[in-house]
């Protein structure tokens, strides 16, 4: 037998050596810090796995497990509050034996764990409460480890050297765990107990606990993750810099009160929306939490991470994306975004960071890895599609807002994002505009589907280089577009003119180039020898998004996309399954994304295809039911819809997302057809539909400009009513048919 040995080309593939599939994780996040746990709040070894605590893109707590008398306590219940602050854990004692004697039968001791984040603490309380009618003693102990390991290390990434670790510290009331890093900074896990313990080792903490009679007893314990960084001083010796001093005794309830001021802050400008179906309400209700526990505070504004745990960061894409999504919802998001994404805008060229005047980032790291360069992602801009894509948010935040002021002091980063894309973004000079990384250690492929495998021809042959993506010339396209509405209000008439005729020429290349007639689609790409990928892939409905497909073949499209080879019941597929590439379980060649899916239907939506955007909507609505938590995940598999069964998930895929999040958000706009637009004060719902399953939705406090309003819309036979309960401020409610 001759083995063969599959060389994985993609330097960034997550590998996925440990059955997590099988052992479902618990996820909290708070600014730069996240944790997953498994379903007893522990984090354990094995596998791979990404269990653990997490700041700033390093691994601080790779162990922490709680055992009663040396073994591992019955699970009852484990469950993430409604709001994603608190994982609370519900666990009994198993039937314990000492001396060949039941000692403590099970269910004798329950046992609370409530944990949360806050300020890079990980926060934990254990209530512990003896159920019996006479008095218990036993051993409670906690098995604790720091890997320090890099978040790439954990994705699978190997090192040829990797920093020192230091001897842990015992201190009266807890461990001190410490890394030096090869960048020179110092990583520290302390961990604190009160009341401190009765022993402690460099591996565990343990607590003789007796307990009276139905008595209770309350512990605490505080994980902080400390780096004390340093830079180099003039004669290369390494300085310390200063750090912020950290409170190291645990503050459980004040830490929580700071927390849920925060969640509070983050939602005060949310309307609300409730509808006549519970499951679908449960949806919302999780996507929007999970919306705010992905929201960073950075010093432009508050800013939505890409998903944990792999992409716990600052994303342009996908912070771009997100806010296209819930931008008639709360449009803050996409000021925050637009504002963080305006200040980091590249201003010179650098290859190994994919980088040019003008260009939009795509990812930032604060990790060891990328303080040395082993990975590019410290700051990088390999993206093909950011900077096309912040000046089509641009457009659509004034038009939602009409903030004029916001929109004067970026548009010289419209300005450039524009230069960017005419002379750095068509680098042959065929009116399209492409990608081909620089960095030896990027992005091979750089528009959404950014798998190594991604882009493709007929025959499963890679494409090469320079590659001009379908979509991407609809981002180009909805940009000048975008821009030209921006110019015109900024009194650039002339300027505004100009913008228009690029993309009318644009869109007529587009459409000489891209569509295949036999395939009723436009086709995956254009690879370097202007040799077009005749592929039928989920890229093509973002033409729809964008309006540059023309009017007379977009059903043709719409019915390609929802045709039996696109759509599995669930949902449209990243590719068709006639395709040499299909694969399922693929992370990019036969998945469904929600967030593509999102976009798809608004472009369904934006060409009078109602019901073919509320087909989207129902098969993931009908997804998000079998999904733990009622939670979309970056991505499933893409398997057709069997009766009786759910969707397949895909083991490596983010959960949560926040494009994914976002998705029901954009999905329901696309069935009401609704419009907000704040420059002209006005309300639009152009032919509203809404599915059998939603008699009713209510929206209460939706801001439109200065004003808000309060809407009941309610679904008939042949339409859907709508009805203004409130109106605080000057606005105009129209109903379109």
């Amino acid at each position: 037998m001759i083995e063969e040995v599959i060389q994985i080309r993609d330097d960034y593939y997550i590998l996925s050596t440990s059955p997590r599939i099988d052992d479902r994780t618990q996820v909290l996040k708070q600014g730069d810090m996240f944790a997953v746990f498994d379903r007893f709040g522990d984090i354990e070894e094995f596998g791979t796995g990404e269990l653990g605590v997490y700041h700033c893109d390093t691994r601080f707590l790779s162990r922490f497990s709680l055992e009663l008398e040396r073994g591992r306590p019955l699970l009852l219940s484990s469950t993430l509050k409604n709001d994603n602050m608190v994982l609370a854990v519900d666990i009994m004692n198993p039937d314990i034996w000492r001396d060949g004697e039941l000692a403590i039968p099970r269910g004798t001791i329950h046992v609370f764990r409530s944990k949360f984040l806050w300020e890079g603490v990980c926060h934990e309380r254990l209530r512990v409460h003896n159920y019996s009618d006479r008095g218990v003693e036993l051993e409670l102990s906690i098995r604790f480890g720091a890997d320090f390991a890099d978040i790439f290390e954990v994705r699978g990434a190997q090192r040829k050297q990797r920093g020192t670790r230091q001897p842990a510290q015992i201190m009266p009331d807890g461990i001190l765990l410490g890394y030096e890093g090869l960048d020179g900074s110092v990583r520290r896990t302390r961990i604190v107990f009160d009341p401190p313990p009765a022993r402690m080792s460099d591996t565990h903490v343990y607590y003789q606990i007796r307990l009276e009679p139905h008595a209770e007893e309350c512990y605490r314990c505080a994980v902080h993750c400390e780096v004390e960084a340093r830079e180099r001083g003039g004669d290369g010796r390494k300085l310390p810099q200063a750090v912020p001093a950290r409170a190291i005794e645990p503050d459980y309830e004040e830490a929580a009160r700071c927390q849920a001021a925060s969640f509070e802050r983050f939602r005060a400008g949310d309307p609300e929306i409730l509808t006549s179906n519970g499951q679908f309400n449960d949806w919302l209700a999780r996507s929007l939490n999970d919306l705010h526990m992905m929201q960073t505070d950075t010093p432009h504004g508050p800013y939505p991470y890409a998903g944990v745990p792999w992409f716990s960061t600052i994303f342009g894409r996908d912070g771009i994306i997100t806010a296209l999504e819930t931008l008639w919802f709360n449009p803050s998001i996409a000021r925050g975004v637009l504002a963080y994404l305006a200040a980091t805008q590249a201003d010179t060229e650098n290859d190994e960071q994919d980088c040019q005047p003008g260009k939009i980032l795509h990812e930032t790291r604060s990790g060891e890895m990328a303080a040395l360069g082993e990975i590019p992602f410290s700051r990088y801009y390999g993206t093909v599609d950011a900077t096309p894509l912040f000046i089509m948010l641009a457009g659509a935040y004034y038009e939602r807002t009409g903030d004029l002021a916001f929109m004067r002091s970026i548009w010289p980063n419209v300005e450039r994002a524009l230069h960017w894309i005419d002379h750095y973004g068509d680098m042959d000079g065929d009116g399209f505009v492409e990608y081909l990384r620089q960095s030896g250690h990027g992005l091979a492929n750089q528009g959404w589907k950014d798998a190594h495998d991604s882009v493709f021809h007929a025959s499963g042959a890679l494409a090469e280089g320079p590659i001009a993506l379908c979509e991407v010339q609809g981002y180009v396209y909805a940009a000048k577009l975008a821009a030209a509405s921006l110019a015109g209000y900024l009194g650039e008439d002339l300027h505004a003119q100009e913008l228009i005729i690029q993309a009318q020429q644009l869109r007529r290349r587009f459409e000489d180039a891209f569509w295949c007639e036999d395939m009723s689609t436009y086709g995956l790409a254009l690879d370097g020898g202007k040799r077009l990928c005749r592929v039928r892939a989920s890229n093509a409905g973002h033409c729809l998004y964008t309006g540059i497909a023309s009017s007379n073949r977009a059903p043709r499209v719409a019915a390609a996309l929802t045709g039996e080879s696109m759509y599995s019941g669930w949902g449209i597929r990243t590719v068709a399954t006639n395709e040499g590439r299909y694969n399922p379980m693929s992370y990019h060649n036969g998945s469904i994304w929600p967030h593509d899916n999102a976009l798809i239907a608004a472009g369904f939506a934006r060409y009078g295809y109602k019901d073919e955007a509320v087909k989207i909507l129902s098969g993931l609505f009908d997804a998000s039911v079998f999904f733990g938590l009622h939670r979309l995940p970056e991505l499933f598999c893409g398997f057709p819809r069997r009766s009786g069964e759910g969707p397949i998930l895909y083991p490596v895929s983010c959960s949560p997302q926040a494009w994914a999040s976002a998705a029901v958000f954009m999905l329901l706009k696309a069935c009401l057809g609704m419009e907000v637009l704040g420059f002209d004060r006005r309300l639009v719902f152009n032919n509203p539909v809404l599915p059998e399953y939603l008699k009713e939705v209510h929206i209460r406090g939706l801001r439109v400009g200065e004003a808000s309003v309060d809407l009941l819309l309610a679904r008939h036979d042949s339409d859907v009513g709508v009805n203004v309960l409130r109106r605080d401020g000057r606005v105009t409610v129209a109903v379109l048919k």
